[in-house]
């Protein structure tokens, strides 16, 4: 019986981890620049831009992550990953602690997190496979991405609330470097686990090598799949940009930073809930039914929200988006066949989605108010709602 190798399950774990961990560093990290800079009043816009650099990896990085995977194997694009996610923090933490204008700071953060980005992005299409080959595919791979999915949620329900604990009021903001002692956490992460994947003698997985014959864009030959991957792109938009808006919103409003993240946190936790519950419906209700149920509940929610001002609406969110990503994929690649690895690829560009559409909402923010910002969610999710009522069964596009 081969010997599992608990050293090299643990260290993909904390990289399933790191993605979240990083990830959501963006929106609360955006708002301490937003008070740093010069005041303008497209605050909001400039508050987002770190949240959109990090997302627009994906579009950069999507179809040539997959490319890097076939060409070096796993577990040289996971060292790559790594090495790249520690330079992209560690340009972040240099943003805090040169001392130039806030401009020229805030410039600096930007690039570190474009370049925490690519990382991410790298990171998302080797860990769950990487996860499987150690635990020996099957149910037990299956149960290690599990786990690693559970712990991606968990630390990305920690991010925002070790930011506002290091910043507390808004009136006590002074530098970026005041956020360090998260960006420190993240450092030494991603430093111990090059040094433990460099060691490991790690196995590629098996996959289906790729058809040379099959473009990047034949896929969207599909109508589920062209509309499933616009659903990608909506999805993450709506999932990132409902917590990231309520920090600033409520940030705004109260003057305490530690308070709006700390919502934001439950927000994540609720994703945490709503993925135990899927898992455990999961064999009883299709991806159609869970995903128009949730998409349906959403807009409600946010409907609420916008016409209460109550926060707990926005916090309750969290349970619809916790399972449309895997719905929306599922629901896209159905029966795609050989044509379901160059759908990946585009899905994990249309990530970007994540970075644009809270963009947009800043800017509506800026010029209207926050809760018009969110109809920008009703939007996405009654889109996510169509898609699985009418658009998502499999048909080609004629021609």
């Amino acid at each position: 019986m081969k010997k599992t190798n608990w050293v090299a399950i643990i260290a993909m774990i904390f990289l399933c981890g790191m993605i979240s961990f990083v990830t959501n560093l963006a929106a609360p990290a955006g708002d301490v620049w937003q008070h740093l800079l010069p005041k303008s009043d497209n605050a909001n816009v400039l508050g987002k831009l770190g949240n959109f650099m990090n997302f627009f990896a994906y579009l950069f990085m999507g179809i040539p992550s997959g490319m890097l995977l076939s060409k070096i194997g796993y577990k040289r694009t996971a060292l790559v990953a790594v090495a790249t996610g520690f330079a992209g923090v560690f340009v972040q933490f240099l943003s805090g602690v040169f001392k130039v204008e806030a401009t020229a700071g805030f410039c600096i953060y930007l690039a570190g997190a474009f370049v925490a980005g690519i990382s991410m992005c790298l990171l998302n299409v080797v860990t769950n496979p990487m996860l499987n080959t150690l635990g020996g595919g099957g149910k037990r791979g299956n149960q290690l991405n599990l786990v690693g999915m559970t712990f991606n949620s968990v630390t990305g329900t920690l991010t925002p609330f070790l930011v506002g604990a290091c910043i507390g009021q808004v009136a006590d903001i002074r530098n970026f470097a005041q956020v360090n002692p998260v960006l420190y956490i993240a450092l030494a992460v991603f430093a111990a686990v090059f040094a433990i994947l460099f060691f490991l003698n790690i196995e590629d997985p098996e996959s289906v090598k790729a058809d040379d014959s099959i473009g990047v864009f034949s896929p969207l030959r599909f109508r589920h799949t062209l509309l499933g991957v616009i659903g990608i792109f909506c999805y993450v938009g709506v999932e990132v940009g409902i917590p990231a808006t309520m920090i600033t919103w409520l940030t705004a409003k109260t003057g305490d930073m530690k308070y709006a993240t700390g919502l934001a946190s439950l927000y994540w936790m609720m994703m945490i809930v709503g993925r135990a519950v899927g898992s455990a419906i999961g064999g009883k209700v299709s991806s159609r039914q869970m995903m128009m149920t949730t998409g349906a509940v959403g807009v409600l929610l946010v409907v609420a929200g916008m016409a209460t001002g109550c926060p707990w609406c926005f916090v309750a969110c969290g349970l619809c988006t916790s399972v449309m990503f895997p719905c929306t994929f599922n629901l896209a690649v159905e029966g795609l066949g050989k044509y379901t690895n160059a759908a990946s690829g585009l899905f994990m560009a249309m990530i970007v989605g994540g970075g644009i559409l809270p963009l947009v909402q800043g800017f509506i923010a800026d010029e209207v108010g926050f809760m018009p910002a969110y109809l920008v969610s009703i939007a996405g999710l009654a889109y996510l709602f169509a898609y699985a009522a009418f658009f998502s069964r499999p048909r080609a596009i004629e021609g």
